[in-house]
């Protein structure tokens, strides 16, 4: 009877971990399904809130026209300004922003003394957690007047002051992450390389930075997503005028389309703003699987 206690004492042990178990499991299907069900929801009202006026105003004038005036007395309502504008500022920033997100996460996760990323790292932290509304006020305090000075334009509010604020904004995310994947590279493959006499920079960027690619993608995904979401800072730093992209004319984004009008639109004018917010989730959602799919076919190239 002794002997028997310790054995059902095990049995009812096993039985609550595996009762526990499947509880976690069935809390993490129903937030899966919660986060999937989120998604199809905001996908099936913008859809249904923006088809109406791309139907009205036709595809291709919606599309391709390059004026809106949608507040006028014929209004008009093309916004190819915006998606240039967009996929412009958003290509500026990803090629500013990536290679210097990438080597500061390299050289902290990697290279630097314990005391200079103990300083460095809580500071990337701390720009995280900077509203969006700072990076504005700030461009348009110090970066505006300094594009206007320095290239002798009569308005430093534009494209390149855009693009150098969404520069910024993004280095936290790509930093953060990409430095959470290469601290997750196993140590027996730095070992392993070191062993076979490579140095600690072509172990770094010849193994550690291969293993670590999936995370880093990642971590330029969330950039992305950032800097073509963004609609605050970049309304107070662009100019907010529906222009033609250049670099030193006051243009206006997909995302500042919709925020600086939509208090006040109606009608035509707002199901309009509902069709920019859908052309704007269509453009996220390609990126993302242009770039998804770019990784994966490297992935599946790589030799067995």
């Amino acid at each position: 009877m002794k002997s028997a206690a310790p054995a059902r004492r095990d049995t009812l042990d096993r039985d609550r971990k595996k009762r526990v178990e499947t509880a976690v499991h069935g809390l993490f299907l129903v937030l899966g399904l919660v986060t999937v069900g989120a998604v199809l929801l905001i996908t099936v009202y913008l859809v249904a809130a923006g088809i109406p006026a791309i139907r009205q105003i036709g595809l291709g004038e919606f599309l391709l026209g390059r004026t809106w005036a949608s507040t006028a007395a014929d209004p008009s309502f093309g916004i190819l300004p915006f998606i240039l504008t967009s996929v412009y500022g958003t290509a500026g920033a990803i090629l500013l922003g990536v290679p210097v997100g990438f080597f500061a996460a390299v050289y902290l996760a990697k290279i630097a003394p314990r005391r200079v990323r103990g300083l460095v790292e809580p500071a990337v932290g701390l720009l995280a957690g900077i509203p969006s509304v700072v990076y504005g006020l700030v461009g348009m305090l110090v970066l505006v007047p300094g594009i206007r000075v320095a290239f002798g334009v009569p308005d430093g509010a534009g494209l390149l002051a855009a693009i150098l604020v969404l520069a910024v904004m993004i280095l936290p995310s790509i930093i953060k992450v990409s430095m959470t994947a290469l601290e997750s590279v196993p140590g027996e493959f730095e070992d392993a390389s070191l062993a076979l006499g490579a140095t600690w920079t072509e172990t770094v960027f010849r193994v550690s930075v291969p293993a670590a690619k999936s995370g880093i993608a990642a971590a330029v995904v969330l950039g992305v997503g950032r800097a073509i979401g963004e609609a605050m800072a970049v309304m107070m730093v662009a100019g907010n005028v529906a222009n033609m992209p250049s670099l030193f004319q006051s243009v206006r984004f997909l995302t500042t389309a919709v925020a600086s009008e939509m208090a006040y639109s109606s009608g035509l004018q707002r199901q309009a703003l509902f069709s920019i917010a859908l052309v704007l989730f269509f453009f996220i959602m390609l990126i993302n699987a242009v770039l998804n799919g770019l990784l994966k076919r490297k992935e599946d190239q790589r030799p067995c």
